[in-house]
């Protein structure tokens, strides 16, 4: 799932992304940028929004840091210690998640 960051809606991001996931949602990409098929930037649809952040924030960031390269150091630690059993059950999870939204808000993805 990807909002729409515009490293995100880059067409070299887009055509890699397309090659390789096979239920890829387009966007589009003209210069009068439209979302296409995208919902907009929604936690709740957010792998790392709904799941990954709490992990990271909990383990990097339970005491002070001194410097922004130690707070670096202590998310990339925190990050190479989340196994992929955690991130494969959170992207695993996602199908149910947007089903869920669709049939809350009928596809239409308001941000209230």
């Amino acid at each position: 799932m990807q909002d729409g960051a515009p490293s995100h809606k880059a067409e070299e991001t887009q055509n890699l992304i397309r090659d390789n996931v096979p239920e890829f949602i387009e966007v589009n990409i003209s210069p009068q940028r439209d979302n296409g098929e995208w919902p907009p930037n929604l936690p709740y649809l957010n792998v790392m929004d709904y799941s990954i952040w709490s992990i990271l924030e909990a383990e990097a960031c339970s005491k002070p840091h001194q410097s922004i390269d130690a707070l670096k150091k202590s998310l990339t630690k925190a990050w190479n210690n989340i196994s992929q059993d955690v991130i494969d059950r959170a992207v695993d999870g996602f199908p149910k998640r947007l089903k869920k939204c669709i049939e809350v808000d009928g596809g239409h993805f308001e941000n209230n």
